[in-house]
């Protein structure tokens, strides 16, 4: 198998959620500003922070051009659960780039969420005036790469032929030492193999390190390999050692001479005629790839979000002051808050920002029926809603509509989400992921069929959310969300995976939106590595290859995918002598 080839993730290896993500930015049509050059552009990056816009930095400036690609990169730590506004400013720049802005002209700005970029992976947007008119036909376009990803697994294994004999009365126990060589010149030992007892051409088992623990996820990073005569005293004896990189050792693997003369540098120096203590060879290489969220989102894969909204009697008459349902013209309800917080975050990765609104637990025009799956718009062959605006709108015309009823039942919601996200899966791609968000004021009145549905919903690519509003003991809830064991079907059969959230808005009433939208959806993106890693499915455009049959089977693996770079964890402590 050749270097970096494509492998199932090893299991029990997670892949982390937040990332770092670096934006590169271009512009083009920019005004001209000067009289007798072309403008000197730069970009000032602002992030909004407590309500005030704070510059975190500029790049360098491009002399006399109007359509500036710039070298320098902006790198911002990504959050999917949080709102993260970022301004992009462009200057015709009279001073040095590092200097405040107020002697440069301005050609033009650009608002949006870190979100919105890292959704479309290459934005392209108009530049705008302080007056909010178009500056001509000036555009900024911004391009996301995740590099979080810069990491990964490795799984090497060494053997070696014709070593220097250190034994008198038998051979020597050698055992092989892999240390990286760090900045200031010291070594960290990243791996010890295990001693093989009397042998000149020992092969070592295979063993698995980070990309990290490696070479500090710098291909190029001198490595060193060193192989002794195991003691059992502790005083083994040298026997040799050789240098290279990660990059060397896979371009060697590749080429088939992934081989190295084990040099004893005494014996170099006193022996006219040395050649070597023997040879280590490199007998695999293997590349795992860990994928993330971002490179999901990246791939192109879309958030589908639905809201489902309890209308059941126990909120009180809409048009009392106490209902959880009242419409106060000065400040949301707790529904409402709910919706605007999650839904917030959920709209930046939904490419057509249409959103599905469902309600349950109402008696229904015509007929006045029971319902516990129906739309909030009133049409059941489109209960999507033209963005979250339009999802509070519904919201707020379907109140007078329908009478408040119950019980409180919410498998049948999460059964027609579940169908949903069902037919994707059969897509055979990582290309629709499904959020449903229900919003309830009580516990749920058919757990066992909620557990049931759960479960089901659970091998499928969806999460669900449940916020509790008012002041209901929410105590069963709890059980519904597997952060304190497993969750059964009423049959016993476990949920494949975590796939719900329960938080209490009581908890967070007196929060921000961004603090209840970080706690609420904080668990999302490591759900939607769990379901595409169960599924052995990388991020679209991504070619799975020599690793796909291993990826279908992997089931406890939260990375996905092939091996190429994403964040560290052992699984396998060296064994020392």
């Amino acid at each position: 198998m050749s270097a970096g080839a494509e492998q199932g993730v090893p299991s029990g290896l997670p892949a982390p959620c937040a990332a770092k993500v670096e934006l590169r930015l271009s512009c083009r049509h920019l005004l001209d500003r000067d009289p007798l050059t072309k403008s000197d552009p730069s970009v000032v990056l602002l992030l909004q922070a407590q309500g005030r816009w704070v510059q975190m930095d500029r790049t360098e400036v491009v002399r006399s051009c109007l359509h500036p690609v710039f070298s320098t990169v902006f790198t911002l730590d990504y959050y999917f659960e949080e709102v993260q506004k970022l301004r992009f400013e462009v200057y015709d720049t009279h001073g040095a780039s590092n200097l405040g802005c107020q002697d440069d002209d301005f050609l033009g700005g650009m608002e949006c969420t870190l979100g919105q970029i890292v959704a479309q992976k290459k934005m392209t947007r108009p530049l705008l005036l302080r007056v909010g008119r178009n500056a001509g036909k000036s555009t900024i376009t911004v391009i996301a790469e995740d590099i979080s990803g810069n990491n990964g697994y490795v799984e090497l294994c060494f053997q070696a032929r014709k070593l220097d004999d250190k034994d008198v009365f038998s051979k020597s126990d050698p055992f092989l030492e892999l240390f990286r060589v760090n900045e200031d010149g010291s070594e960290q030992l990243v791996y010890r193999t295990e001693v093989v007892k009397n042998n000149l051409n020992p092969v070592w088992e295979p063993f698995k390190v980070s990309l990290s623990s490696l070479c500090s996820c710098e291909e190029k990073r001198p490595l060193k390999c060193l192989i002794w005569d195991y003691d059992s005293r502790g005083k083994h004896d040298f026997i040799g050692e050789f240098a290279t990189t990660f990059e060397e050792m896979q371009r060697a693997f590749q080429e088939n001479q992934a081989h190295w003369d084990c040099v004893n540098a005494k014996y170099k120096q006193k022996k006219r005629h040395y050649k070597n203590s023997g040879v280590v060879i490199l007998a695999d290489l293997k590349f795992y790839r860990v994928y993330s969220f971002l490179d999901y989102i990246l791939g192109g894969c879309q958030i589908h979000f639905t809201v489902a909204i309890d209308f059941t009697a126990s909120n009180g008459d809409p048009r009392n002051s106490c209902s959880l349902h009242y419409i106060n013209p000065f400040q949301p309800n707790e529904y409402l808050q709910a919706l605007l917080a999650v839904g917030e975050i959920c709209q930046d990765y939904d490419s057509d920002k249409r959103f599905s609104a469902l309600g349950f637990g109402a008696r229904i025009p015509p007929k006045f029926e029971v319902s516990h799956d129906f739309a909030i718009n009133f049409n059941p062959e489109d209960d999507e809603c033209e963005g979250i605006q339009g999802v509070v709108e519904a919201y707020q015309n379907c109140l007078p509509r329908v009478q408040l009823y119950g019980p409180t039942n919410v498998a049948p919601i999460i059964s027609k989400v579940a169908r949903m996200a069902a037919a994707e899966e059969h897509s055979g791609e990582a290309s629709q992921y499904y959020i449903l968000l229900i919003l309830t004021d009580g516990v749920v009145t058919d757990m066992a069929d909620t557990r049931e549905a759960i479960v089901r919903a659970s091998h499928l690519p969806m999460s669900i959310i449940i916020v509790g509003v008012g002041n209901a003991d929410f105590t069963d809830m709890q059980v519904l969300d597997g952060d304190d064991g497993v969750l059964r079907s009423p049959r016993g059969e476990p949920a494949l995976r975590d796939i719900v959230q329960f938080v209490p808005f009581r908890e967070l009433k007196n929060a921000s939106p961004a603090a209840l939208a970080k706690c609420v959806l904080a668990e999302v993106p490591k759900q939607v590595v769990e379901y595409y890693s169960h599924r052995g499915l990388p991020p679209r455009g991504t070619s799975a290859r020599a690793g796909e049959a291993s990826l279908a089977s992997t089931h406890e693996d939260t990375g996905a995918g092939r091996a190429t770079r994403s964040p560290s964890h052992t699984t396998q402590q060296p064994r020392g002598p």
